[in-house]
């Protein structure tokens, strides 16, 4: 599976010589439910699996969770969200509730919901650039939201480096609840691999996930958030564990779906569905359109 040209290009640059077998989980779109992985300081070259015997198993010292840089973190498989995730909404539609009721649409708003990818990437930010144009256009007929899974501190230093949230009301969704509840989950390895995204990738300048690495780094923000990340993702595991050591979500992760959706003053869909693939800058003005309010 990681044998692809373009594949092996791009975990040369995150500084990745070489992988084991299928470390993502990649087999299917949606992560089976699983219990923490748990390292160990005495054997910090020890199997990501729970059977320490397993010898064939076992990963080399660099490669455990914990020792990954932070920029290596958002290509791991994150825990599940803590609910199932659903259907996408279709056309016609009414909009979907979240479990903890921080999206409710409708109450005659017209609304254009946008939920990004991790922070850093390229693709999020043409589309939230795109998304706070429009925000701008209509300020008192549509509202703008979008919705992020990397951390607050993260998703505040990103908006900082694109020039601001501006009329766009951001939403920030760590556990990936609300995203579940609109039918994004993770993607599979064509989402993210496909020839056409890696083609796209190359030719973006867009990127600023090592810029806000290294703001987190600079100021200390990652160790600050290291007791909470631990605490959710064990929450999110179902163990109550406090030694919980999975894939730090600070940054968000890649294999994340996205899509953007228009919703009527109903609360019903108009337009909108999952991206087709990490590179997919979804045509937001179709869904303004779709409400009534293009030009």
């Amino acid at each position: 599976m990681f044998s692809g040209f373009a594949t092996k290009i791009a975990l040369k640059k995150l500084g990745i010589p070489s992988i084991p077998s299928d470390p993502f989980n990649l087999s299917s779109t949606e992560p089976e439910p699983r219990k923490p992985n748990k390292l160990t300081k005495t054997n910090p070259g020890a199997s990501l699996d729970s059977n320490p015997d397993d010898k064939s198993a076992n990963w080399p010292a660099w490669m455990s969770i914990k020792s990954l840089p932070l920029s290596v973190q958002p290509w791991l498989t994150p825990v599940p969200p803590p609910i199932p995730v659903a259907e996408p909404p279709k056309i016609g539609d009414l909009a979907p509730m979240d479990r903890d009721r921080e999206l409710v649409l409708g109450r005659g708003k017209m609304v254009l919901v946008v939920f990004l990818r991790c922070v850093g990437c390229a693709f999020a930010q043409k589309t939230f650039l795109h998304l706070r144009a429009l925000a701008t256009r209509y300020p008192n007929e549509l509202t703008c939201i979008a919705v992020s899974h990397s951390s607050p501190v993260a998703t505040k230093k990103w908006l900082d480096l694109v020039g601001g949230a501006w009329g766009v009301q951001v939403i920030v969704d760590e556990d990936r609840s609300i995203y579940a509840a609109w039918g994004l989950g993770l993607g599979n390895f064509l989402y993210l691999f496909h020839p056409a995204s890696q083609v796209a990738g190359f030719k973006e300048k867009g990127w600023l996930g090592a810029t806000v690495v290294g703001s987190l780094q600079r100021t200390g923000a990652v160790a600050d958030a290291q007791p909470r990340a631990a605490a959710a993702g064990a929450d999110a595991a179902a163990t109550g564990s406090p030694e919980y050591e999975g894939p730090n979500n600070l940054m968000g992760n890649k294999w994340q779906q996205a899509g953007a959706w228009a919703v009527d003053g109903r609360g019903r869909i108009v337009w909108g569905g999952k991206a087709l693939r990490a590179d997919d800058v979804m045509d937001l003005d179709a869904g303004v359109d779709a409400l009534g309010l293009g030009a």
